[in-house]
């Protein structure tokens, strides 16, 4: 799993209106390739009599999973600067539609690759981009003398939490990131000279900044 990528956080849309054409971007974050092809295939019918509804969408660790579709607008006018937005912005696990309903004024294949462009960017900013950074969960079990210290070292060391569980012991539920995991568990067994019962869980993602 990568330690961080970008993507965009919702699903979200916005409009621009480029010569009496209506070019409606929409992004959305997606996990697999069946997800991007599921979202495309639900903007077409929500907009069934649209003149095209353009796509791209990037997904997987590596980029692996990549497509553009022009819709039936000039080859490489459409769907390419989309995911050449997509690229350029560095996210990933993404898809993006770009909507059109022609409003008769041809805007030639220059006009159409900044107007998809410009659509494609306004879909993004519209859904946000944010930075997925991964992090591990790791159980710090202490006895009730340890906490007040646990919880000023923790504070003061910036670890994002997941919650404290008070019972006959205290669980405080650690997030360092994944690549820090194993120094936080070796600083975290000095710093409660060993009495702590520390467990490990899953590795999750979390927004960064969040």
């Amino acid at each position: 799993m990568l330690e961080r990528y970008s993507t965009v956080r919702e699903y979200n849309s916005e409009e621009i209106v480029i010569k009496k054409s209506r070019f409606i971007g929409y992004a959305k974050p997606v996990e697999t390739e069946e997800e991007a092809v599921a979202f495309i295939d639900e903007i077409k019918r929500l907009h069934r009599s649209a003149t095209h509804n353009c796509s791209a969408y990037i997904v997987g660790e590596r980029d692996q999973h990549q497509k553009a579709s022009d819709d039936g607008e000039p080859s490489g006018t459409a769907g390419k600067p989309i995911l050449e937005v997509i690229k350029h912005k560095g996210l990933k696990n993404v898809a993006v539609v770009v909507t059109r309903y022609f409003g008769g004024i041809m805007l030639g294949a220059g006009g159409l690759v900044r107007a998809y462009t410009d659509g494609a960017v306004a879909g993004i900013e519209a859904a946000g981009e944010i930075v997925k950074v991964l992090h591990r969960e790791v159980f710090v079990d202490v006895d009730y003398t340890w906490y007040g210290k646990l919880e000023n070292e923790l504070h003061g060391r910036g670890t994002r939490l997941g919650g404290t569980e008070f019972m006959d012991r205290v669980i405080v539920k650690c997030l360092p990131v994944v690549s820090e995991a194993d120094a936080f568990i070796a600083w975290m067994t000095d710093l409660t000279q060993g009495q702590a019962v520390i467990t490990e869980g899953e590795e999750l993602y979390y927004i960064e900044g969040e």
